[in-house]
């Protein structure tokens, strides 16, 4: 992958198409959905993050809009942490997906690309679950399902 190298404002920025992604470039997006690559496991973490929280300071009555940690995000997952901590940021690629401009659309996408990547079955992704609502299953599961021939069918299109 050919990288723009265009100098960033943050250490290991996140790459849109090809090219650092910075504060100026969020336009009316609310969040992204992201890809984090690991040089070390050849592993991928597929989460989403908000460009913005809304947060009420202390004796104050309203909520004030502020750009979230964004840029020195790298996921929620345990295990990518640890390994994080124990080699260093710059072993990680990380890349925005899709950009949304809504909420709602950006938890959409983050689901729908986590099943089409299918996160849970397969060993080259660090996600253990998705939404909370669905979890990797131990192998004695995988191992004892059973499809008939036409789900096998609709399986491998």
């Amino acid at each position: 992958m050919k990288l723009d190298l265009m100098m960033s404002d943050y250490e290991n920025p996140w790459t849109f198409s090809d090219k650092p992604f910075d504060t100026e470039d969020i336009g009316d997006s609310v969040g992204f959905v992201y890809n984090i690559f690991s040089q070390i496991s050849g592993k991928s973490y597929i989460g989403r993050k908000y460009f913005y929280t809304l947060r009420k300071k202390k004796g104050a009555t309203r909520r004030v809009k502020a750009e979230s940690n964004w840029k020195k995000y790298y996921g929620s997952n345990i295990n990518l942490l640890t390994e994080l901590k124990e080699h260093g940021k710059h072993k990680y690629q990380r890349t925005i997906l899709s950009l949304h401009s809504t909420q709602g659309d950006v938890n959409y996408h983050e689901v729908r690309q986590q099943f089409m990547m299918d996160v849970l079955e397969s060993d080259q992704y660090y996600n253990d679950n998705i939404n909370g609502k669905w979890y990797r299953k131990p192998e004695h599961i995988v191992e004892g399902r059973r499809y008939s021939e036409s789900d096998l069918r609709f399986m491998n299109r």
